[in-house]
């Protein structure tokens, strides 16, 4: 059988990988890192199709290491332990280097097997997914590598790629390959950045084409029914993904209902309720949050009853949230404080607690205020009295600030109120 496209024109070098220039360029860290031909253990993070594990494979075939490969989907825990077996083997004198495709898809239990040996350096790890490592990784694993995001590959680097892809067809089949330099853009703009899916589009191109005295020439018009049917299936980790949730959000922060629905319509068409209603909840808080703290609970329902009903049911609870998130007063100012918040915490490490705050009553030896003193605010009118929460060095801090709408200007006027009480 013969090898895919994207197997034959695979990258053997880090020059001819397509994108990724934020971490392989030269002086970039990725780069530097691989030159330096001290391999650390790596996860690398990013839709499918964008050089993860191409980057691997050339590390690979350039280190003295013993290389082992297995696949998240189906690899066991015998596999790994095979692979620790070799641990001090005369074939892994100078070390194994493990590259685990899809991490994700080890239960927990697996990827602990491996935290003894990565620490140790008896084994360095190359693990790729294509899911937030931060979420389906074990935070061990995570603690003991470098995360490296491949991003995908936009379009103006895709159609080098891919005019590069009918040569070797060309040179395949013998039959010249006539793609036009707008075949080859209408390919790379139809593929989300992911260059495994393009080179795949241009050979079933090459194959579809009108074969004429030994040539074969790739026409717009059975271009554009492949990429019909491409579109409609979306990558959704690709560009287009991104760009549509991105379109959808800012038309409902920007109170355009229209546009929002739009956006909408063509995530349902690529059959992506999934996205859609995630983005939506998101927007709920982010973008609508205290002018109407409601909204997310109806937000939610409206994408309960979606996910239970599917499609095309799915689509009338779905333009129920967006036309009221559209419609709906705007307020980020939760969004901001807490932003604030994290900002002095990452700044300030971990403060001491007010003493009052701290869960214990006996103050030790020496100490030098004695007592708790809490003051317990139900005993008080209002059910407010005024005393020290945060610690010391943000204790003038002020996070959150009241929006101009309804909502919050009621909750500011009441917090006016029992301040002016309680003097």
């Amino acid at each position: 059988m013969s090898a895919p496209l994207a197997d034959k024109i695979r990258p053997k070098t880090l020059d001819d990988v397509v994108g990724q220039e934020h971490i392989l360029a030269e002086s970039k860290p990725l780069r530097r890192i691989i030159d330096s031909g001290k391999i650390p253990n790596m996860i690398f993070y990013g839709p499918s199709g964008v050089g993860k594990t191409t980057v691997a494979r050339i590390i690979a075939e350039n280190c003295d290491m013993a290389l082992h490969k297995l696949n998240g989907t189906n690899a066991s825990t015998s596999d790994i332990r095979d692979v620790v077996a070799e641990i001090g083997t005369f074939g892994s004198e100078n070390g194994i280097l493990l590259y685990l495709d899809e991490i994700q898809y080890l239960n927990k239990k697996q990827q602990q097997s491996l935290l003894e040996y990565i620490e140790n350096g008896d084994i360095t790890l190359i693990a790729s997914t294509t899911e937030n490592p931060y979420f389906s990784v074990y935070n061990a694993v995570i603690s003991r590598s470098t995360v490296f995001e491949f991003k995908p590959v936009s379009a103006e680097q895709l159609i080098p790629a891919i005019k590069r892809a009918f040569r070797i067809i060309s040179e395949d089949t013998g039959s010249e390959i006539i793609a036009s330099d707008e075949v080859c853009r209408i390919i790379a703009f139809g593929c989300g950045g992911d260059v495994r899916k393009a080179m795949n589009t241009a050979e079933l191109c090459a194959v579809c084409g009108e074969i004429s005295e030994g040539k074969v020439t790739v026409t717009e018009e059975s271009l554009k029914i492949l990429a019909q049917r491409s579109n409609m299936r979306y990558d959704r980790d690709g560009d287009q993904h991104y760009d549509l949730l991105s379109a959808l959000q800012k038309s409902i922060r920007g109170s355009d209902e229209n546009a929002a629905l739009h956006y909408a319509a063509r995530l349902m068409e690529a059959g992506d309720i999934i996205s859609l209603s995630r983005r939506l909840l998101v927007i709920a808080s982010e973008d609508i949050g205290l002018a109407y703290p409601q909204a997310i609970s109806i937000v939610k329902s409206c994408v309960d009853s979606a996910l239970q009903l599917g499609l095309p049911e799915a689509r009338i609870p779905l333009a129920e949230a967006i036309i009221l998130l559209a419609t709906a007063p705007k307020s980020n100012s939760a969004e901001s404080a807490i932003d604030s918040a994290i900002a002095d915490v990452r700044s300030c490490d971990a403060l001491d607690f007010p003493r009052h705050l701290q869960n214990k009553h006996f103050d030790g030896k020496g100490a030098s205020v004695v007592g708790q003193h809490y003051l317990y605010p139900h005993d008080y009118p209002n059910h407010y009295v005024k005393q020290q929460y945060l610690p010391d060095a943000l204790k003038d801090r002020v996070y959150y600030n009241f929006g101009d709408n309804k909502q919050e200007q009621s909750a500011y006027l009441y917090r006016q109120k029992i301040l002016n009480e309680s003097k």
